[in-house]
């Protein structure tokens, strides 16, 4: 797997094979088209095992604090969410309408603290 980097919509992702809308190596259905910027290093990647496979750090989840911050990138329109927004926009878009992939709430904890 080829590690790179690609602007969307203005904001770095890096990751895995990142496609034009943030989908990735480890996640590439039509729904997955979120980037989650990661709470130490403050860089966007398409999905936690990304980081886990570019970063040279330990990964850190967005504290509860930050959950007003931008942290969530739709890569379909570029519009970044805070992490409130996002859990309140009912996987879509609000600014798009993109579906994003309902299955990623499985996945809070290895991006987000409890709410």
């Amino acid at each position: 797997m080829s590690a790179d980097e690609r602007v969307v919509s203005g904001t770095l992702v890096r990751g895995v094979d990142v496609g034009p809308e943030t989908r990735c190596a480890h996640y590439d259905g039509d729904r997955d088209v979120v980037a989650i910027r990661a709470a130490y290093c403050d860089v966007y990647y398409p999905c936690h095992s990304c980081h886990a496979v570019v970063a040279t750090h330990e990964h850190a989840v967005v504290p509860r604090e930050a959950f007003d911050d931008p942290a969530v990138l739709c890569g379909v329109c570029g519009t970044t969410l805070t992490v409130a927004e996002y859990a309140a926009c009912g996987h879509t878009c609000p600014a798009c309408g993109h579906a994003f992939n309902p299955g990623c709430t499985r996945h809070w904890d290895r991006y987000f603290a409890p709410r």
